[in-house]
């Protein structure tokens, strides 16, 4: 019954900003990790950003300095604010999470992505 649902993707011009956040319900006992990768047309997957439930956090080369994840553990939530963006920013953005599910132990979980598209 864990579910992920990202939201905030769209459409913006290049130097604009989105706010992607991603909200986990179900029977959630604890959440571990949290993060968001992306995949453009034609690429792999690639980590863009994680963070610990303590709220230690790491960034891909590519968005140091333009991309900030946080979360709030109390709505099991964990948000990407992303500023100065760039047409190679432009790809189906996953939430990622490692959660320990009440009764049955760890997993991890895949939300369903959100486009996010950056273009003149």
């Amino acid at each position: 019954q864990v579910q992920l649902v990202e939201s905030g993707g769209g459409l913006v011009q290049p130097g604009g900003s989105l706010r992607l956040s991603c909200a986990a319900s179900g029977s959630i006992f604890r959440i571990n990790v949290m993060g968001w990768y992306r995949q453009a047309p034609g690429k792999e997957r690639e980590l863009v950003a994680v963070i610990t439930s303590g709220g230690s956090t790491n960034y891909a080369d590519s968005v140091k300095g333009r991309f900030t994840i946080s979360r709030d553990n109390a709505k099991n939530t964990v948000y990407l604010r992303m500023n100065s963006l760039k047409p190679e920013d432009t790809a189906v953005y996953y939430c990622n999470a490692h959660i320990v599910v009440v009764t049955t132990g760890l997993y991890d979980y895949w939300g369903q992505g959100t486009q996010v598209t950056v273009s003149s």
